[in-house]
């Protein structure tokens, strides 16, 4: 951790932006500490607050992705970069499927349900699973037709973080193979990514970990993750 931290360099204060997407059922606080010790390299941090139950993804992330877009626009800054959390990755697919960002820099997703995942497949159909998780939720599947499954490859520089950690065994046991209680480590993945790594994290604390936090930064600021 210490070499790591170390490979970070600091930026022109407020020069870059990168904007911070939680995942389902949670707020912007569960991105905070990401938010603060990101900030301490110069980036201006857009931390985005968005109803994720409120709503289906593609108008999730038309709404709040261009109003995130338009405060860095405000700030001035040269690049926009993205840090996400589960579906909060999803919802940048989609927006990126029909907009292009003209000062996109790179982007990490931690734990994204890139190819769905076996927990929607197994309880979407109750109704506490919808009530939990509202409508964006029931679109994660691993059908062909889910949302992620019908965005195809990406084409921007992309780095993925899988959690191999789980906290609850309840949902793991849904899942086959590795997973962080929520994603199978294999459904992370999606064509076109630039690189991929896998942290003994569990899928509701990634985006908490410094650990995770530190090889997010050192991705947007070298394309690659640290080995």
């Amino acid at each position: 951790m210490e070499n790591l931290t170390a490979m970070l360099k600091p930026i022109a204060k407020d020069s870059e932006a990168i904007i911070l997407l939680h995942g389902l059922a949670r707020t912007s606080r569960s991105m905070n500490k990401a938010a603060k010790l990101l900030a301490v390299y110069g980036y201006r941090i857009v931390n985005v607050d968005y109803p994720s139950r409120s709503a289906e993804i593609g108008m999730l992330a038309q709404k709040y992705i261009a109003q995130a877009l338009k405060q860095c626009e405000v700030y001035g800054v040269n690049k926009i970069h993205f840090l996400t959390h589960s579906m909060g990755g999803i919802l940048l697919r989609h927006y990126l499927s029909n907009h292009s960002i003209d000062k996109l820099g790179r982007v990490v997703m931690l734990a994204p349900p890139n190819q769905g995942s076996e927990v929607v497949d197994k309880l979407g159909s109750w109704k506490l699973f919808y009530a939990l998780n509202g409508p964006a939720g029931l679109q994660l599947d691993t059908g062909d037709n889910s949302v992620p499954n019908r965005l195809g490859a990406v084409d921007f520089e992309l780095g993925v973080i899988a959690g191999s950690k789980t906290v609850n065994l309840l949902l793991s046991r849904l899942i086959p193979g590795v997973n962080d209680g929520k994603v199978a480590v294999s459904r992370t993945q999606v064509a076109g990514m630039q690189d991929f790594i896998v942290m003994q994290v569990s899928h509701p604390f990634i985006m908490r970990s410094e650990a995770v936090i530190m090889q997010a930064l050192y991705f947007i600021q070298q394309g690659a993750f640290a080995r």
